[in-house]
């Protein structure tokens, strides 16, 4: 495993909803804390490291539409999927799912080398498509596996 503090930590995110844009929260857990006066409720944020939280900044990385954060100075953060959302699911559609995995996952600085980035049609579902991903960390000679991130097309 080595050294995983290049991978840094953060605090972890919960899916809350998944439909049209996702919204997350910062996970987190209440302790008491026994006094002589009246009980405190503490509300403590909860974190991910290594491994977890590179998985996690990819998937919020691939989630953010590209540009969202210009204001914050971060004018290349995010991706371009949101722009295939509700197309149709074509050959041409899933290459464009693997090219715009590939120029954002090159652009965040943790990830040494992307492995592969495979995208597969869902026979069951015609508008879903599954995206798997593997990289390999600064630092690191182990890989990162990710996936299926699923993503709507159309039909």
């Amino acid at each position: 495993m080595g050294d995983q503090r290049h991978l840094l930590k953060d605090l972890r995110l919960q899916l809350r909803r998944a439909r049209l844009r996702p919204v997350y929260e910062v996970k987190t857990s209440v302790e008491r804390i026994p006094s002589t006066q009246p009980p405190r409720r503490v509300l403590e944020f909860g974190t991910i490291e290594g491994e977890e939280n590179l998985a996690q900044a990819i998937v919020v990385r691939l989630l953010t539409p590209k540009g969202e954060l210009e204001e914050l100075a971060h004018p290349d953060y995010g991706s371009r999927l949101h722009e295939l959302i509700g197309r149709p699911n074509t050959p041409e559609r899933r290459d464009l799912v693997k090219l715009y995995t590939l120029e954002s996952l090159n652009a965040e600085p943790r990830i040494a080398n992307v492995v592969s980035v495979v995208v597969s049609e869902v026979p069951a579902q015609p508008a879903r498509v599954d995206v798997h991903i593997e990289v390999q960390p600064v630092g690191r000679t182990d890989i990162v596996s990710i996936g299926p991130l699923e993503l709507e097309l159309a039909p």
